[in-house]
């Protein structure tokens, strides 16, 4: 068996060409333009590059892009008042303030004063607790995409199937759950202290990986047939393409696994594509929501 790869990339593209109809939808029917502010402090190159393909994509979708890139020795108090002045702003739908940030500023303070209304990474206590309960607003954007992507592999319909899910985080294996769940899937959240952990992969119909360890998860963890979203992006050095040189892999040993799943997302192309499209999709439905319409529902979870 050769497992079917699940293209993140193309469906990315198709997901922002629905974007770019639903922004032009809500310009002329309702005369409202999306709007995404970006804020980055500090000089990170990695981040520098996503905030940089946020705004760009933004822009292309038809949406207004707002980018505000602050001095790494910006003081907390500084970065808050620029948080409540985006709150305030009415042209801007969503706010996103681009993790990590130096130090010095309270990580937890800065999302706090986030106005969950524009929260579009879903990081605020009242997106959470809504994801958790199932009201209308923005998901955690991995998650999200990688939401999207099962759906469209199983037709729409998840019911039944067991998910197991490695990692616990705050960002993507909490959420993730919590959007399973509501799918009708059986749940089981693995990670660092699981005992047996291979076992338990063994059980599922659907595997997501989020843990950052590069190609923890060998094809023998696996269900014959199972469906493996790979959210890990690891770079790890590659002696066989020169000196120093690097390659990404996934949390998932790609070549093992795609001998014993039915379907598998690449690294990269899979996972990493659909976050910044969901993003774009949380905007939409930030905007929808602040300006009491209803999201477009192939955009939410």
């Amino acid at each position: 068996m050769t497992a079917k790869i699940i293209d993140g990339k193309l469906f990315a593209e198709n997901l922002r060409g629905a974007i770019t109809g639903h922004v032009a939808r809500l310009k002329s029917e309702h005369g409202i333009t999306p709007g995404l502010a970006v804020v980055i402090v500090g000089e990170d190159p990695a981040s520098q590059v996503y905030v940089s393909n946020k705004a760009k994509q933004t822009a292309e979708v038809g949406m207004n892009s707002f980018k505000h890139e602050l001095p790494a020795d910006t003081s907390e108090a500084d970065l808050l008042a620029l948080v409540e002045k985006l709150n305030a702003h009415p042209a801007v739908h969503g706010i996103l303030v681009q993790l990590p940030l130096p130090g010095h500023i309270d990580t937890t303070k800065v999302i706090e004063t986030i106005d969950p209304a524009k929260d579009v990474d879903c990081f605020t206590p009242a997106n959470v607790g809504k994801v958790q309960i199932g009201l209308p607003g923005p998901v955690s954007c991995t998650p999200l995409g990688c939401l999207m992507l099962l759906r469209d592999h199983f037709a729409g319909d998840l019911t039944g199937k067991h998910a197991v899910i490695l990692g616990r985080s705050n960002l993507v294996g909490k959420p993730m759950a919590q959007l399973l769940l509501r799918d009708n899937c059986t749940v089981t959240v693995a990670h660092s202290n699981t005992q047996n952990l291979a076992d338990v992969v063994r059980q599922a119909d659907i595997v997501v990986a989020a843990v950052g360890r590069p190609e923890m998860v060998r094809g023998d963890w696996l269900k014959p047939g199972a469906v493996v979203i790979d959210v890990g992006i690891n770079r790890v050095p590659a002696p066989e393409k020169g000196e120093g040189k690097t390659k990404l892999v996934g949390d998932v040993a790609y070549a093992e696994a795609a001998e014993v799943a039915s379907a598998i997302t690449p690294v990269p192309g899979g996972v990493g594509p659909m976050t910044i499209a969901c993003l774009l999709a949380n905007t939409i439905t930030t905007a929808s929501l602040i300006n009491g319409l209803v999201p477009p529902s192939d955009l939410t979870a």
